[in-house]
């Protein structure tokens, strides 16, 4: 297996892995380039955008390339519908329906396409989204690897869960639906034939059912996030930094598994920074922390669900800090770039 520097020097600018990494290069991208081409402000950067003139309504777009198409727990059609309906769900939105585009490749086993879109239709079904439009491309060979997806969904947010990366408060609980690492370490240990895959299986599943059961607290639950891109870090450094607030996290209180652990350890990588695809992040008002378990408990997705910090009421504001087993303190960074290039 050849791991590259995700930040290689180069005389030129040219576009890296590691700026679509969700990472530090990803925000310079963003802030530099994309968003000033758009005109679009330097608000929070959330999982889905509200509509202008409907505030009810939220839309998310988002496109899957993983490496390989199959994987231990999923593939890339399933991932497409679960990523979706899970950045309209960290809005408090349900879906009402998807888009789907496809760019293939030319000499893509038909037998492949018809798999994926099979389990793309599954996934669908089961979350109760109807895709209602879409597009096809297809491109030469060598010009796309096998096959990419774009989708987009449309979801609608009612009652009082508006949450939002910008809302975390000082004192606020810090809770996570369930274990850290599995879909980003399955997916390269599948690419590289590392053999962990045969003791883990990615995590990817929708997430909105595991959000409308925390819809009964309302205004209390101030931010929803799943972390994909980037993991736990990634995810935690946007909160604080879009809320402005300190955040600071138990060691000991994050669950990885072991398999993960062992996968990380060898290869170099900290579990915070690997990719998830069915857990999340949420932001509570700490009295009402422990109801907040128990509802998330009480769904199959969030069984697992523990509390794992909190919102420092004072402390450098945007900086997020890890208790470490043995006592001490120390910052846990926004990653750079791509350690785990193609697993979304």
């Amino acid at each position: 297996m050849t791991i590259e520097c995700p930040t290689p020097n180069h005389e030129d600018e040219v576009v890296l892995l590691g700026h679509g990494a969700g990472g530090r290069l990803t925000a310079d991208l963003l802030d530099q380039l994309i968003l000033p081409a758009f005109d679009s402000g330097s608000g929070p950067m959330e999982d889905a955008a509200l509509l202008p003139g409907s505030p009810d309504l939220v839309v998310s777009t988002d496109s899957f390339v993983v490496s390989p198409l199959f994987f231990p727990g999923g593939d890339i059609g399933s991932l497409a519908v679960h990523g979706t309906v899970n950045d309209l769900a960290m809005r408090g939105a349900r879906p009402l329906a998807l888009s789907v585009a496809l760019i293939v490749e030319e000499g893509l086993p038909l037998s492949e396409l018809r798999s994926v879109l099979r389990s793309l239709g599954k996934a669908a079904q089961s979350v109760g989204v109807p895709v209602v439009t879409g597009d096809t491309k297809v491109v030469g060979r060598g010009a796309a690897d096998k096959l990419f997806i774009n989708t987009t969904g449309i979801g609608q947010r009612t009652g009082s869960l508006h949450p939002s990366a910008a809302l975390a408060r000082p004192g606020d609980a810090v809770l996570l639906s369930g274990p850290i690492g599995l879909h980003g370490t399955t997916v390269l240990s599948t690419r590289e034939g590392l053999g962990f895959e045969s003791d883990i299986a990615s995590d990817t599943q929708p997430l909105h059912r595991l959000v409308r059961a925390m819809s009964p607290l309302g205004p209390y639950v101030h931010v929803l996030r799943d972390p994909t891109r980037g993991g736990l870090a990634a995810a935690l450094n946007e909160i604080a930094r879009d809320s402005s607030v300190a955040v600071e996290i138990d060691e000991s209180a994050v669950p990885v598994p072991e398999a993960v652990a062992s996968a990380c350890d060898l290869l170099g990588l900290d579990p915070l920074v690997v990719a998830n695809e069915g857990c999340l992040v949420a932001f509570v008002t700490a009295a009402v922390a422990d109801e907040a378990l128990a509802m998330m408990r009480s769904v199959p997705e969030g069984a697992k669900a523990v509390r794992i910090g909190e919102v420092l009421l004072e402390g450098p504001r945007g900086r997020v800090t890890l208790r470490t087993l043995v006592g001490a303190r120390r910052i846990v960074e926004m990653p750079l770039g791509e350690q785990l290039p193609r697993i979304c």
